[in-house]
């Protein structure tokens, strides 16, 4: 019997697949699973505390020992809405700062490299959020996926040495300095390394490739599903932004900016993170704490507006696999019969922040959409195509546009309408169509609570199939379609903005995509956009949030 145990006990020792990999800061630990080696949890950074919590992040320390790097479910401090949702146990802590790195079981080195940025507004979400196994299995690619400050945490933006502001772009950065570092010991290129996200993500991966903090850290950009120039991407006021949230958590003295910055540097995490979610569901669809222009002190992520720096040209013109999901605007659907009724009494209450219009202008966006008759059930469809526009497609249309006339050759759009019977309708329809971010989910293993493929219906799977096929193409050779593909034919976009690819079954290249939108919001823009300023050391008069 002894000899029995000991023989097991040798098997089970034996059967355990791991790797050890030397990093800057010392050895870590990964398993495997399913033919996919998984390194979790490894810190790239240290956040300060205390009256420091909002400046950039510290080297991360060294270790004299083998670092475990299993899934211990960290995450920044944040509202626990999404947690409670997705049934997930997680641990919130200030020392937050962890990258996730996922290799196929190969001995292959030189692989390219997919770094993942996650969304969730600026004030929700964690890199393991979305895992991207399947993406792996059976390719020649590694995946990183990581943590960064969010909330006030990352993005309180005061302009003051202690609150600079965008410490979680910075982090960002941070991230992308420690995988140019780090990953070939992974077997990882370094000087192959494309950056996606989704939402949030998207428009984070779009403001690294402006701005030249990080330049040279990547060769190729997914935005999938936002942009740099969305309302909600960039602060369009940060002190009033900084004064609302203050009020939100209940703080009097807001007025007060000295009063103001002494709450933030010493109010719990607990109760600095508890109204975040609040933020992601305003009319105005203008998420008001994220990236932020910058003045006075240390090193600065962003210090002109994102239209300026398109407009100038002056920002390395990597390849870009751009586009969105055809109706963004689902995200809304739920709280349709109440938004619906605040439109009729209040339609300026829904035009974004980045806008100064007139009553006149207000009136013209409101019957574009909804013509002259009260927005009822019947004009749901209208509502979701509404804030499809505002919130992801016509950021997303407007930034193409500025890319193309700034000489950059190298854009490949695309809209994401593929749905499937287990899609539910509309409210009040009988249409189904494909939700904000559609596509991350596509190209990431399952969903947001499923995490298995087979749960899908067979055309599911195969669209997920295509899909990962498009994205592996251009991570691995910059371009969805190369070359002897059985795909269709994929050009990127000329001086006419088009082509576009549909996404959907079966793939169809068209021409210009949402043009009649996008022509209208143009003018708008034109006349009436109002760039992000950075902070101003003064109270300001805008209405609430």
């Amino acid at each position: 019997m002894l000899i029995f145990l000991i023989f097991t006990f040798i098997c089970v020792c034996q059967c355990v697949d791991f790797r050890v990999v030397e990093t800057s800061e010392g050895p870590v630990k990964g398993y495997n699973d399913d033919g996919v080696y998984g390194f979790y949890n490894i810190p790239y950074a240290k956040a300060p505390t205390g009256r420091d919590r909002f400046k950039p992040a510290l080297p991360a320390p060294h270790r004299p020992y083998i670092l475990e790097a299993v899934d211990k479910g960290i995450v920044c401090p944040q509202p626990k809405d999404l947690w409670t949702l997705l049934n997930r146990s997680l641990l919130m802590t200030e020392d937050c700062l962890v990258v996730n790195i996922f290799a196929p079981d190969t001995t292959k080195t030189n692989l390219p490299v997919l770094v993942s940025v996650h969304g969730g507004g600026f004030v929700i979400g964690d890199g393991n959020l979305l895992k991207y196994k399947n993406l792996i299995k059976g390719r020649e690619l590694i995946v990183v996926t990581f943590n960064y400050r969010l909330g006030a945490h990352g993005f309180l933006c005061l302009g003051t040495e202690d609150a600079p502001g965008n410490s979680g772009m910075k982090d960002q950065v941070a991230l992308l300095r420690w995988v140019k570092a780090n990953i070939a010991n992974f077997g990882g290129n370094p000087d192959d390394i494309t950056i996606t996200g989704g939402s949030a993500g998207a428009a984070s991966v779009h403001l690294l490739m402006l701005s030249p903090m990080s330049q040279g850290l990547f060769n190729k950009v997914i935005p999938e599903s936002g942009a740099a120039t969305a309302p909600w991407a960039v602060q369009i006021d940060p002190i009033w932004v900084a004064q609302e949230y203050a009020k939100m958590l209940n703080f009097t003295n807001y007025q007060d900016l000295n009063a103001l910055e002494e709450f933030y540097k010493t109010v719990s995490y607990e109760i600095l993170a508890s109204e975040g979610m609040e933020l992601m569901n305003q009319a105005h669809a203008s998420i008001s704490l994220g990236p932020c222009l910058e003045k006075g002190y240390g090193d600065k992520f962003l210090t002109e507006s994102p239209v300026n720096i398109l407009k100038s040209g002056k920002y390395s013109k990597v390849p870009m696999l751009f586009g969105f999901a055809k109706m963004e605007g689902l995200i809304r659907k739920d709280i349709f019969d109440v938004w619906s009724e605040r439109m009729n009494a209040k339609f300026s209450d829904f035009i974004p922040l980045d806008l100064d219009l007139d009553n006149e202008t207000i009136q013209k966006v409101k019957e574009f959409y909804f013509g002259t008759t009260p927005i009822d059930k019947t004009k749901i469809v209208d509502y979701i195509n509404f804030f499809t526009d505002i919130v992801i497609a016509y950021p997303t249309l407007r930034s193409l546009k500025m890319h193309v006339e700034a000489g950059h050759d190298s854009i490949y759009l695309y809209e994401f309408s593929f749905v499937h019977d287990d899609v539910p309708y509309i409210p009040y329809t009988q249409i189904r169509g494909a939700d904000h971010c559609a596509q991350t989910l596509h190209v990431g293993d399952g969903n947001l609570t499923h995490t298995d493929d087979g749960v899908f219906p067979k055309e599911c799977r195969e669209m997920k199939r295509i899909t990962r096929e498009l994205w592996y193409n251009f991570i691995t050779k910059g371009k969805p379609v190369p070359e002897g593909s059985a795909f269709p034919s994929w050009p990127p976009v000329g001086k006419d903005l088009s082509p576009h690819m549909v996404i959907d079954d079966p793939l169809e290249l068209k021409d210009v995509l949402l043009k009649e939108r996008m022509v209208f919001w143009d003018e708008i823009y034109e006349k009436h956009y109002r760039h992000p300023s950075p902070p101003k050391i003064k109270l300001s008069t805008r209405t609430e949030l």
